[in-house]
């Protein structure tokens, strides 16, 4: 059976596949989706995003998030770093005993590294090394045959265990490319499952990115995975250029958070590749802004507010033209491949500033209120006073322009018998 094959047996997807909505809206230059026909999703938010400064997840937050991350269909759950600690190991240990999706454990190419990653029980060890010449010599202190040896030793060990192995020449995308090369030859040939090029200080462009990983897939006959880091806010778009170059699984964390400006967000790569590239990931979109607030809080890095995906205005609309135009069909100001409801949020109605009578209208309507039109326009002028000075308008304030200004509200039959 072809290595891609045994991992989809691996990794069962239970749940039923929603219907999808069909892609209507790219014309031109746009009317291609092809680029890409299968992706899977590895999530290392338990590992490379607990390494975000300042975070931590306890053994309880970990087996939580985890349990998300397995109903949603995640292919993937990278659970720590088992040699880290007891606790990481036990907690490894437990997420791979309970979780019904493929569990990994990262190990460096260190014996002691491997034993624990072996004897936590994943069905996916991760070996990494360095292969570029800073770190090498920086860093590990190595040589590049010390670094080849060791990658070898660590991917037969793994092998020899009848586990599955994935392999990461860590700093790949600063990585002489005939010494890359050559260390992807050796590990190929010592029979790792999969070849991880990390991008792992973030310096890929997606052109740079997709040729670099074009040239690993016609090298070996494992499969590729990608890890991409968000230093220069490209760490998405490389991941979808690996993606496009032939790479089958992309590593990604909930909200992007990890090392410094964090990985490629999970939220982010599985939406473009759902609504983008129309490829089926097979992972239940509909539970994205749940995982996303749960990491917001346990990770206690906020998400911003202009987010792709899960950020609070990502389906938020003020703007007069904007409010008017979602509110008689909700495409023509959104991207239309990628609903609220797809990813399970909601859309909003801001108001403030910008805000135009189309919006205020429709608030008023759904709070039971029956405005005149002359009505409408003095609580749009109170509403865009108010917002001006910086202040917020809620619903609550709302109402209150609507009692001063005496619009009528439709009085609920059970308020009345009260």
């Amino acid at each position: 059976m072809p290595p891609r094959e045994q991992h989809r047996v691996q990794c069962p997807i239970l749940r039923a596949r929603r219907l999808r909505r069909r892609i209507e809206f790219f014309q031109g230059t746009l009317n291609s989706t092809s680029e890409v026909h299968e992706a899977r999703i590895f999530d290392t938010t338990l590992r490379d995003g607990e390494q975000s400064p300042r975070t931590s997840f306890s053994y309880e937050d970990k087996r939580e998030i985890a349990a998300v991350l397995d109903d949603m269909g995640t292919h993937v759950i990278e659970a720590g770093f088992p040699v880290n600690s007891d606790a990481e190991f036990e907690a490894v240990r437990d997420i791979a005993n309970s979780t019904s999706t493929t569990t990994c454990g990262l190990a460096r190419v260190v014996e002691k590294d491997v034993e624990a990653a072996l004897d936590s029980g994943v069905e996916l060890v991760h070996v990494f090394v360095s292969t570029s010449d800073v770190q090498l010599e920086d860093s590990m202190h190595a040589t590049r045959e010390q670094a080849v040896e060791r990658a070898v030793q660590s991917v037969e060990r793994v092998k020899e265990a009848g586990v599955d192995c994935m392999f990461s020449p860590m700093d790949a995308t600063r990585t002489d490319e005939a010494f890359l090369m050559e260390v992807v030859d050796a590990v190929s040939e010592a029979g790792t499952d999969w070849i991880n090029i990390p991008d792992t200080c973030g310096v890929a462009t997606p052109t740079r990115f997709r040729d670099m990983i074009a040239k690993v897939v016609d090298r070996t006959d494992a499969d590729i995975d990608v890890h991409t880091h968000d230093d220069f806010g490209l760490a998405a778009a490389n991941a979808l250029s690996g993606f496009e170059a032939g790479a089958a699984q992309a590593q990604v964390s909930v909200n992007g958070i990890g090392e410094r400006a964090g990985n490629a967000a999970y939220e982010e790569v599985v939406m473009a590749l759902e609504s983008l590239y129309d490829v089926d990931t097979g992972i239940d979109t509909t539970r994205i802004t749940e995982i996303s607030r749960i990491i917001e809080g346990k990770s206690d890095i906020p998400v911003p507010a202009n987010k792709p995906v899960v950020g609070r205005n990502a389906f938020s609309h003020e703007s007069g033209i904007h409010a008017a135009g979602v509110i008689e069909n909700s495409d023509t100001f959104e991207p239309g491949v990628m609903t609220p409801e797809m990813v399970g949020a909601s859309r909003e109605l801001v108001l403030g500033k910008h805000t135009g009578q189309h919006s205020v209208r429709e608030r008023l309507v759904e709070a039971s209120y029956e405005p005149t039109d002359d009505e409408v326009r003095e609580i749009t002028r109170r509403v865009k006073e108010f917002g001006a000075d910086d202040n917020r308008v809620t619903m609550e304030v709302l109402e209150e322009f609507a009692q001063d200004v005496g619009v009528d509200r439709e009085v609920d039959e059970e308020e009345v018998r009260a």
